[in-house]
């Protein structure tokens, strides 16, 4: 991978003019639009199926993945995705939007988007009070380790030939990764005020 710049392009595009949508059902979508728009990003809080075919990429929060499916099958959005994936649109999901875009996600029986072949086990760090904060050594990341935000986090267990790992803990477990223009990781970084990862992710758009 190479270094991430400081302006990203998507469809050639640059970050000023990308429309960045960000699934706004449930979750942490309010932080993520904030940090897309401090940015400079054209950033749009996505509800609806048919907003998915004006944006460039798009965004799935933190929140709970459970409440997230069942609204996105409910509005009809889980098909357009899998559409708009296909056509190649970047597509990040952070903790339950991880959960969301695994196709493999034991014991969890709600609607999932099934687009990023990865399995992913939920709350695989415990509950809430075992929140915790840790800095990563992140694939092609440069300057000081990112500090991330571990919130009932899911961890990536297992993944296919093509997904490229981007971050693990000390103990080895995967808590970034990349296939493609799909992008998940197990924390928030939405909730600092370092915006590298999503600088990564709208880079995503260009490759």
């Amino acid at each position: 991978m190479s270094k991430i710049i400081p302006s990203s392009s998507l469809g050639g595009k640059t970050t000023a003019n990308a429309r960045v949508g960000v699934l706004g059902l449930q979750g942490d979508f309010a932080e993520h639009l904030s940090t897309l728009r401090r940015m400079g990003a054209d950033a749009i809080d996505v509800r609806r199926p048919e907003q998915l075919d004006d944006i460039d990429a798009l965004i799935i929060p933190g929140g709970e993945s459970t409440t997230i499916g069942k609204l996105a099958a409910r509005y009809e959005i889980i098909p357009k995705l899998r559409e708009r994936v296909r056509e190649g649109m970047p597509v990040w999901g952070t903790c339950a939007g991880a959960i969301f875009l695994a196709k493999d996600v034991p014991g969890h029986p709600h609607p999932l988007a099934a687009v990023m072949d990865i399995a992913v086990e939920r709350n695989a760090f415990g509950r809430q009070v075992d929140s915790f904060e840790a800095d990563l050594d992140v694939k092609g990341m440069s300057g000081a380790p990112y500090h991330a935000v571990f919130i009932r986090a899911p961890k990536i267990t297992k993944a296919a030939k093509d997904v490229e790992t981007l971050a693990t803990l000390d103990d080895g477990s995967v808590v970034a990764a990349r296939q493609g223009k799909l992008l998940a990781t197990s924390f928030h970084p939405e909730l600092t005020r370092d915006d590298r990862f999503h600088r990564l992710f709208l880079s995503l758009g260009k490759r």
